[in-house]
């Protein structure tokens, strides 16, 4: 593990170790820089990062704060999230309106009829393609879909339409790159990737989007509660 890795995760792993309203300030990066036998730089870079996922927040002449809802959210940061807006880009690379097989009716609770958008579009990190995205929307929750909206924020433009986000279903498989999919990434067929399936679901209940993705850069950090009740399932003692 690189030493910025190491720095982030070991930053990251103390804040989450100390106690709600415990410890609300890192030690300035000098002090930092000592413990860790590192340069200041390297932990500028540590703190920028955990910056950038929400952790703490930098204050200029005030020090380096955590913040107080950090806990509240499982998935600390993974690659794309990690990155702002403005190192992102998308690219669309088709989009059309088709009819719902059934799974997709079961998904959406729409009928046999009803269109749903497909589309497929890449995203670009820095410049990079690093995922390849294929997604269906329900035609009669957004009529008006474009490449425009395809090609920057989904989740602002439901937002836009007065809908309100609850909550995402998502699931991780490791999978190899294919001849298409390498040509659109510019990596070598059966290159490693990793499949995210993501479902995003409305305050309500309602499906309002089902996505493919293949990433050939995907890392993620979770931070889990212990789980009893799980231990004792996969120990076969429950209700013992």
């Amino acid at each position: 593990m690189k030493k910025k890795e190491f720095v982030t995760q070991d930053l990251l792993s103390k804040i989450y170790q100390s106690e709600p309203g415990e410890q609300r300030k890192l030690p300035p990066e000098r002090a930092l820089a000592a413990e860790y036998g590192v340069s200041r730089f390297t932990i500028r870079q540590a703190l920028e990062k955990l910056a950038s996922i929400g952790v703490v927040r930098i204050v200029q002449g005030s020090g380096i704060w955590i913040n107080d809802n950090i806990r509240s959210n499982p998935l600390v940061y993974n690659s794309i999230t990690e990155k702002r807006f403005d190192q992102i880009q998308f690219r669309m690379v088709k989009l059309h309106k088709k009819l719902p097989g059934v799974e997709e009716q079961q998904v959406f609770g729409i009928e046999p009829g009803a269109f749903i958008w497909q589309f497929c579009r890449l995203r670009l990190v820095d410049g990079a393609p690093v995922q390849i995205e294929i997604s269906s929307m329900p035609v009669s929750l957004f009529p008006d879909l474009n490449q425009q909206v395809i090609e920057r924020s989904l989740q602002r433009y439901v937002l836009a339409r007065g809908y309100r986000i609850s909550h995402m279903l998502t699931s991780y498989r490791a999978v190899s790159v294919s001849r298409e999919q390498a040509v659109l990434l510019g990596c070598k067929k059966g290159s490693p990737a990793m499949h995210i399936a993501n479902r995003g679901i409305l305050e309500g209940g309602r499906v309002f989007e089902i996505s493919d993705i293949i990433d050939i850069n995907y890392t993620c950090t979770y931070v889990i509660p212990f789980n009893q009740d799980n231990l004792a399932f996969r120990q076969g003692t429950q209700g013992v």
